[in-house]
């Protein structure tokens, strides 16, 4: 009895090591495949290392189904071949790519290159303020619903008709009439990512840094269609080109002729906006608000005493007013108020 006990203890013993040895193995295993798999990324790193150099340009227009139009930094453009694999239906305008230093074939696409101060531009979460939420401008509210609103939900409406949609729209009038609200509020009835800058931001002391600051941030717009790109204190970078201006003038006039550029450019169906604001529309450049670039212009006035009133009706919902308050007195003398 005592001799079965001892061979089952010694049984359950051996047993006990074969499994902490093959949980050991398990282990090991799995560490190897992990140096493997570091092995296969450090040779394919290496291989990457021991090609010729490529250059990096930017997709002009597709010529075909094996030759594209291509800019490259400095040097200029050029027409070149595709590599097989390369997915034609990516090569979409302003996609950035590498070409073979000494076939210029194009053989790579590259991942889009973004900012980090113009990516922190878009608003993650979109906007709570709704047309319920903004009093006495139901003019403005109906003629921002038929320039942004419509094209972005029935994009059908205007291909049946025949007719372009508008690209982008101007709201003036004087600080504090509710321009940057109703912003938000097209953002959230239109579910689109928004986009806020401004005009401010993008005046570099650098040569060529706010330019390239617009360029991105149009593809950073395509990149997330349906986006709605608004772009306050218009006036800090499209005023009225001047001659003898000074170096920093001249940086500011570059940033609004890419602007220019790129409103001419996007392409009115690819689900972007752009809405624009300002209190000095009397020193806009004309070339901005040309018909093409700049649809519609939405005056925001002071506003009437009657106006007035429905703003102090929204904003005292929640409130516990006592009996007798009338608010259309207090609007009476709020004159100059907004």
């Amino acid at each position: 009895m005592a001799l079965d006990t001892f061979f089952h203890n010694k049984i359950e013993g051996m047993k006990m090591e074969i499994l902490q040895g093959q949980a050991v193995l398990r282990r090991l295993e799995a560490q190897r495949n992990e140096y493997n798999s570091r092995v296969r990324l450090l040779r394919e790193e290496l291989g990457l290392l021991q090609q010729p150099g490529s250059y990096v340009g930017e997709v002009v227009k597709v010529m075909g189904t094996k030759k594209v139009l291509v800019k490259v930094h400095p040097e200029g453009k050029y027409v070149v071949d595709i590599a097989d694999g390369i997915d034609i239906s990516k090569l979409t305008a302003g996609k950035r790519v590498t070409l073979l230093s000494d076939t210029y074939k194009l053989n790579s696409l590259l991942p889009s290159s973004v900012d980090p101060l113009v990516s922190l531009m878009m608003v993650e979460k979109v906007p709570d303020s709704t047309y319920d939420m903004i009093g006495g401008l139901d003019e403005q509210i109906k003629q921002i619903k038929e320039v942004i609103e419509l094209g972005l939900k029935h994009p059908e409406l205007f291909e049946s008709l025949g007719i372009a949609q508008p690209k982008g729209v101007l709201l003036y009038g004087p600080p504090g009439t509710g321009k940057t609200l109703l912003a938000r509020a097209v953002a959230h009835h239109t579910d689109c990512k928004f986009i806020r800058v401004s005009g401010s931001e993008l005046v570099q002391k650098y040569i060529g840094e706010g330019s390239r600051m617009v360029r991105e941030l149009f593809v950073m717009a395509r990149e997330h269609a349906p986006s709605i790109i608004f772009m306050d204190e218009i006036d800090s970078i499209g005023s009225s080109r001047v001659e003898g201006s000074s170096g920093g003038d001249s940086e500011v006039q570059r940033t609004m002729l890419e602007l220019l550029n790129q409103l001419d450019g996007f392409e009115p169906t690819k689900n972007i906006k752009v809405v624009m604001a300002t209190n000095r529309l009397d020193i806009l450049d004309p070339a901005l608000l040309r018909p093409g670039r700049i649809d519609r212009k939405i005056e925001f006035p002071p506003p009437t005493t009657e106006h007035r009133t429905d703003i102090l009706r929204i904003h005292s919902r929640s409130m516990n007013l006592t009996r007798g308050i009338n608010l259309s007195k207090i609007a009476e003398r709020m004159t100059g108020c907004s």
